[in-house]
């Protein structure tokens, strides 16, 4: 995002000594990526964050590709993805390129038994369906349906749900995920056009101090593979923070939409960002003014990227015969664009209800196997 937060206590310059009451250093850690030339912030510790009981190879989670090159239209039914009682077996990869994996999970719980951590990638998780507490040693953010939660690589958390019906998209990336630089000043500060401030992004609050031992499981991946790793120390043991690298959430619904009189190019929806891809929010929106506008999209060629669609509720007026959560697909290289009657029924409309997630990788994505389980036979077709 990046801006400076911090919790809890912590001394008055970094790298000096710090004590507790009973006159016993805490143990500072920093939690940063680029070696040192990102983001970071700088944690406090009771215990060091180091001290390990066991180690375990649980399995290997790389996606089972079913089509490495695609060049057809394609869509996925995402609802019909089961639901699976925990959070990580729930986790399916449907796309994947040397840039970031996209999926969804349907989870019924969060073991309190365990801990997780990706250390390959940051993580985007939308909520599609369900509400909770998302939980890190940085403190707690509350979530619910529309909510995009953004954790930095490396960030061990918990996530307690209310309740067992759960739907979420999420990205696994390989680089930072940040708000588009065009919304940006040289301070990083956002700008007076862009479609959302910083008082929308909602960040870690009640930092909670565990000061347990014991033998604390945390689930960990790194390239492709789950690691069990079991932990002397609560991995929750932070008296304070810090810095620039830190989780938060931002509600799809705080996204204020840009209009103009005639149709508006996808980038005025752009809401992220990393290297290879964006991420846009499609939300509910006065359409174009002219009194001769069209506001359906125009026909288009994805030559240099992928459009994947998921579809969050309301009306999506482009496409027909659409359920919430499915999925399109339509690969760089060939055009596509309304489907027949579209056009027609847009004009006149004066507003529309759509909530959509847009994700546009530049390089092509893979079909994993766990995707082709959820295919709509034939969409490639439905524009005839």
């Amino acid at each position: 995002m990046p801006r400076y937060h911090k919790l809890g206590s912590i001394p008055p310059k970094r790298h000096t000594t710090f004590y507790n009451d009973a006159g016993k250093l805490y143990q500072e850690e920093l939690f940063g990526t680029a070696g040192f030339v990102g983001m970071s912030s700088l944690i406090y510790h009771i215990h060091p964050p180091t001290v390990v009981n066991e180690i375990k190879r649980v399995k290997d989670l790389s996606p089972k590709i079913a089509v490495e090159k695609n060049m057809k239209a394609l869509s996925f039914k995402g609802f019909s993805l089961p639901a699976e009682e925990d959070f990580i077996e729930s986790r399916k990869t449907l796309f994947v390129n040397s840039d970031l994996h996209i999926g969804l999970a349907a989870p019924k719980t969060f073991s309190a038994d365990y801990f997780y951590k990706n250390a390959d990638a940051d993580e985007m998780l939308f909520i599609h369906k369900g509400a909770g507490v998302l939980k890190t040693m940085y403190g707690n953010i509350t979530f619910s349906y529309g909510d995009y939660l953004i954790i930095p690589r490396g960030t061990v958390y918990q996530i307690d749900f209310e309740n067992q019906d759960n739907r979420i998209l999420y990205i696994e990336s390989f680089s930072p995920i940040l708000t588009p630089k065009q919304y940006r000043n040289n301070f990083g500060q956002l700008l007076e056009h862009s479609p959302f401030c910083e008082r929308d992004f909602r960040l870690p609050e009640n930092l909670q101090t565990h000061d347990e031992k014991g033998n604390f499981k945390i689930f960990i991946k790194k390239q492709g593979i789950l690691w069990e790793y079991n932990y002397d120390n609560h991995p929750f043991d932070v008296v304070g923070w810090d810095g620039f690298n830190y989780p938060y959430a931002f509600s799809i619904h705080d996204f204020e939409p840009i209009t103009g009189r005639i149709h508006q190019p996808p980038p005025v929806h752009q809401q992220w960002e990393g290297v290879g891809y964006v991420v846009c929010s499609f939300v509910p929106r006065k359409y174009d003014y002219h009194p001769n506008s069209i506001p359906a999209p125009y026909h288009h060629s994805n030559v240099d990227s992928e459009e994947l669609l998921y579809y969050v509720d309301g009306d999506f007026m482009s496409r027909n015969n659409i359920e919430l959560g499915q999925i399109t697909l339509h690969p760089g290289g060939i055009p596509h664009g309304p489907h027949p009657g579209a056009i027609e029924r847009s004009i006149g409309k004066t507003s529309t209800e759509e909530l959509a997630v847009m994700i546009d990788p530049f390089k092509p994505v893979s079909i994993t196997e766990e995707a082709m389980k959820l295919q709509v036979d034939d969409y490639y077709k439905s524009w005839k």
